[in-house]
């Protein structure tokens, strides 16, 4: 059986399982793949599309392991500011399962975790906080959650999908940092994730990939492999 998995790595799980400013650059709509390895868990590829319904934008994300399937959809404005307007979830593990649903007054107090991944996406490229800043949404369930994050350097990753500008942040809990994350998004395309990595003591314990990328329109600064 898979080892048990600690808070902070169920994050990880259920965002893409079930796991702003006017300066940032416009969304824009994608398709996205990703190999995920999460330390006792069969490795899994998960499904990541922005779309867009009129003025809503729409994040979908979804994955299926050997004893597990989960799934994530967020509708929202975005805006100078992210309004989210409606979240929707499922999980099932070896056959049981539980939906969730999150809209009206408690998505006016707080964002979701899929607007609000979108919204961390923007301000690592345009927040101009020195040193740690405070991120605060609903999980699924509609409880507040808290995370720490500030930006590193930049880099050039180079992943299965191509080759790409990232824009990194480390993002911890108040109460525990030797628990972090590692996100890498691509400054040009907001809400696209490049890469994760999850860190526990000082080890990493998981990781993400890109794999596959399809845009809407042309313009994405990357290079696919083998080109």
């Amino acid at each position: 059986m898979p080892a048990p998995l600690h808070p902070c790595a169920a994050f990880i799980l259920l965002l893409l399982l079930a796991a702003g400013s006017a300066l940032a650059a416009q969304p824009r709509p994608f398709d996205a793949r990703y190999h995920v390895q999460v330390d006792g868990w069969p490795s899994t590829t998960v499904e990541h599309r922005l779309s867009r319904d009129g003025t809503y934008w729409q994040s979908d994300m979804r994955a299926t392991v050997a004893v597990a399937r989960g799934h994530e959809r967020s509708r929202f404005i975005a805006d100078e500011t992210i309004r989210a307007l409606h979240y929707a979830s499922g999980y099932r593990l070896l056959g049981i399962g539980k939906n969730y649903e999150l809209e009206g007054e408690a998505l006016a107090r707080l964002p979701d975790r899929q607007s609000a991944l979108f919204d961390l996406s923007r301000r690592a490229v345009a927040d101009d906080c020195e040193a740690t800043c405070r991120l605060r949404y609903l999980d699924h369930r509609g409880r507040e959650e808290r995370v720490d994050y500030r930006r590193l350097d930049r880099g050039i990753l180079d992943l299965p999908a191509g080759r790409f500008e990232a824009v990194r942040v480390e993002v911890t809990e108040p109460d525990d940092p030797d628990r972090r994350m590692v996100f890498s998004f691509h400054p040009g395309v907001p809400g696209l994730l490049l890469a994760m990595e999850y860190h526990r003591n000082g080890e990493q314990r998981s990781h993400l990939t890109l794999t596959h990328l399809t845009l809407a329109s042309d313009g994405l600064a990357s290079s696919p492999k083998g080109n």
